[in-house]
C-alpha cells in the first residue's frame, strides 16, 4: 500500500512540474547560422565580448513571439583590436 502511495505522489509531482517553465540553465544552446530566420521578440541578456583581438563566441538569451526562451551562440570579433 505504501509503495502505491509513493508512486502516486511521484506521478503527481511530475505532472505538477510539467507546466513549469524551464530554468535558464535548462535551455539548450543553439548555434547561429546566417541562413536562420530568427524570431526575436525580446532580448533577455547578451554576454560580454572579451577584450581580445580575435573572433570569439558570444551568447544572447532571447524570447520568441510565443514566449519561449532561447540561448543563441554566434561568433563576433573581440573588442581588443586597435586601428593603429
Amino acid at each position: 500500500m505504501k509503495i502505491l502511495l509513493l508512486a502516486g505522489l511521484s506521478s503527481l509531482c511530475t505532472v505538477a512540474l510539467a507546466g513549469q517553465p524551464l530554468a535558464d540553465n535548462d535551455i539548450q544552446v543553439e548555434q547561429y547560422s546566417y541562413s536562420q530566420d530568427l524570431d526575436i521578440a525580446k532580448i533577455i541578456s547578451m554576454g560580454e565580448v572579451p577584450n581580445v583581438c580575435e573572433v570569439v563566441p558570444a551568447r544572447m538569451m532571447y524570447e520568441d513571439s510565443k514566449g519561449h526562451r532561447h540561448i543563441l551562440e554566434y561568433r563576433v570579433m573581440g573588442n581588443g583590436c586597435s586601428n593603429g
